[in-house]
């Protein structure tokens, strides 16, 4: 009876699912962008981040019922600091500006907008008419090397005879209170060009432009070139277009890649302690964490061979290692202020876990040996650190979580110690590569198994009907982050824990629930459990969750990338969740574990209705590599081919491991 309950519960979570679909508001372009063109009468807004290495803007757009569009940008200057300088002291204001209304056509005020369609692809694209003669192209985007935030306004003539069209001179200052500035007063500025009135004859276009910025004393950026800066953000999306490219059947699952890596890179400021990847949303800017730059974002950076992401990884790591030290005090779990301070406002979440994880997988996918010798000293003292934190049942102890306190996570977690399990397998393959001391390496690998087995006899437990695990001592509700172990390869309880993830217990319309029961929803667990569902080779159940997320949140309601949480946030683009996303299908879906400087081995998990998937112009280990998966009968190829030429070229069962060595 209980296996029959377990049975139609699995079965009512999936029906659940179907069932919650919506149709799309958002459409696939084949200009690799998405697009949305409002009904009659149909009104939405919606919010995305969009970053530069000085700035970033959450611009709040809508259409209204009468097909008006709407804005407003909250922009951010992460380098204008304010006092107190503490993690969210980066200098924010809200513009709500609208040129559009100050524009007159035939010496009448733009009355009527009519928004035909909203298009996405790293900038925002609106194309709209006017009083019925004029033809508008907003085009949005952040500099990227600027503290800039520019708006293009192409206006073209649709009428038979010409038009006057008056473009007003826009240029307001504010100056910010210099006793609330760390650097004193700061200059905000909104500033027009090509302003005048012009003569427009039949199907001719003028072009206008608007730009805020944000400066210190002595800073000046009055003669921006927008249509240069247009061109540098279009190079940046090219190159990120270009690099590690995922083609699969399924062409929402490529956009929702392809639109994944542009979240995951662009959020790289350029900080007086060096480029800081940081995680947006208003909140966290010129500033780093062990959770989303240590652990989440950095490993993924080689595979995608963004130079200046990679840089970022390293610094962060170098940030970290400052706080070594000979007493084995926790490392802090975020350095803000452009590097100048330190937050530690939970203790010791398992912070050294989140780094060693990260780092050594970082480490070993960069391939480069330099790096890898500097930043094994901390991997180092991190694994040593949770060796010490060890409880007498042999798993690790920590304040908190990532989750800070949000929700309970008792004196030992099962997040921190699936972490730390994984952390001293990557160490073990990167001292090995580094030559460093045989016994060491063998005593990681000792140390990992032993722990797997206490990870096991500690957390393994039966809750609400599922032999998977408890997420802390006297836990008894499901947690989103029993996923954790199948990411980390520890599959002993996989079937029961994806059935648990899967059950109308965790599962909602927007992914996992953080605690059964509870209607808070954090993207970063359903992101790990998928990667960890395709990695245990659960892989039909995998595809269709991941399908029905990729959905939701490329063409969904709110677009185009992971968010953060809800209610927290209200669903943030935080950066590091798009790097996420990714990893779902490079260690997920292809399998990716790095086990040398130079070796990788690869574990294909095709799906039934696929007859191939491919990842193009993929980086690691100083290469450049293609992987070609395709099923021949009952069993799948890999191809690698290494800078164009072939190295690896097998056929075996599908789910297998593959060594490669470059």
């Amino acid at each position: 009876m209980k296996k029959m309950t377990l049975f139609l519960s699995i079965i009512l979570g999936v029906s659940n699912l179907w069932a919650q679909s919506p149709s799309n508001r958002w459409n696939l372009n084949n200009d690799n962008s998405i697009s949305w063109k409002p009904a009659v009468k149909e009104s939405h807004r919606d919010h995305i981040e969009m970053s530069g290495k000085y700035i970033s803007a959450v611009i709040r757009y809508g259409v209204n019922e009468d097909q008006s569009f709407r804005i407003s940008r909250d922009i951010v200057w992460p380098m204008l600091r304010t006092i107190p300088n503490n993690t969210h002291a980066s200098l924010t204001r809200t513009f709500n500006l609208d040129p559009i209304t100050l524009i007159s056509i035939n010496k009448i005020a733009v009355h009527e907008e009519k928004v035909n369609e909203i298009r996405m692809n790293g900038v925002i694209k609106v194309n709209s008419t006017l009083n019925g003669i004029i033809e508008l192209n907003r085009t949005l985007f952040p500099s990227t090397e600027l503290p800039a935030f520019c708006e293009k306004y192409e206006l073209k003539n649709i009428n038979k005879n010409p038009l006057t069209v008056e473009l007003p001179e826009i240029n307001t200052l504010n100056k910010t209170n210099p006793t609330e500035g760390v650097d004193g007063s700061y200059n905000l500025q909104a500033q027009s060009k090509n302003h005048g009135t012009y003569i427009l004859q039949p199907n001719e276009s003028v072009s206008y432009y608007l730009c805020f910025t944000g400066t210190k004393t002595g800073q000046n950026y009055n003669n921006i070139d927008i249509e240069k800066e247009l061109n540098k953000r279009n190079d940046f999306l090219t190159l990120i277009g270009n690099n590690l490219i995922l083609e699969t059947p399924d062409e929402v699952l490529n956009r929702a890649f392809a639109f994944a890596k542009i979240r995951a890179s662009e959020s790289i400021y350029q900080t007086k302690g060096g480029p800081l990847h940081g995680p947006g949303g208003l909140s966290y800017y010129a500033a780093i964490w062990a959770n989303d730059q240590a652990e989440y974002i950095n490993p993924f950076f080689p595979y995608l061979g963004y130079d200046y992401g990679i840089e970022s990884a390293i610094n962060a790591y170098r940030h970290f290692a400052r706080f070594m030290n000979p007493d084995y005090k926790p490392i802090p779990s975020s350095i803000i202020a452009e590097g100048t301070d330190i937050w530690n406002g939970a203790g010791d979440r398992g912070d050294a876990a989140m780094i060693a994880y990260g780092a050594s997988r970082f480490a070993l996918s960069l391939g480069d040996r330099k790096t890898a010798e500097e930043l094994w000293t901390l991997i180092e003292w991190c694994l040593e650190y949770n060796k010490r934190k060890l409880n007498p049942q042999g798993v690790v102890t920590s304040d908190a979580d990532e989750l800070e306190g949000r929700f309970p996570s008792g004196k030992a977690n099962l997040c921190t110690s699936s972490l730390y399990y994984d952390a001293l397998i990557s160490a073990s393959y990167l001292g090995k590569s580094l030559g460093k001391n045989k016994n060491q390496c063998t005593t990681y690998l000792s140390q990992a198994e032993i722990l797997k087995r206490n990870l096991e006899r500690y957390f393994g437990a039966k809750v609400m009907g599922f032999d998977t695990y408890r997420y802390y001592e006297g836990n008894d509700k499901l947690r989103a982050w029993i996923c954790i172990p199948l990411t980390v390869n520890i599959f002993d309880r996989k079937e029961a824990t994806i059935n648990a993830l899967f059950s109308p217990e965790l599962w909602t319309e927007d992914g996992l629930a953080s605690l059964a029961g509870d209607k808070t929803f954090w993207d970063r667990s359903t992101l790990y459990a998928l990667r960890g569902v395709f990695a245990s080779g659960d892989i039909e159940r995998g595809l269709k969750f991941l399908k029905y997320y990729s959905n939701r949140r490329l063409l969904g309601e709110h677009v185009p990338y992971p968010v953060e949480a809800y209610p927290e946030g209200n669903q943030r683009h935080l950066s590091a969740e798009s790097g996420l996303y990714c990893r779902i299908y490079t260690e997920g879906l292809f399998g990716f574990r790095p086990v040398g400087l130079n070796s990788l081995t690869i574990t294909p998990q095709l799906p039934a209705e696929w007859d191939s998937m491919k990842i193009r112009n993929a980086h690691g280990f100083q290469k450049q590599f293609d992987i070609q998966v395709q099923r021949e009968q009952d069993k799948v190829r890999l191809a690698v081919l290494c800078n164009g030429k072939p190295i690896y070229n097998k056929l075996a069962k599908n789910g297998s491991s593959h060594l490669v060595k470059f």
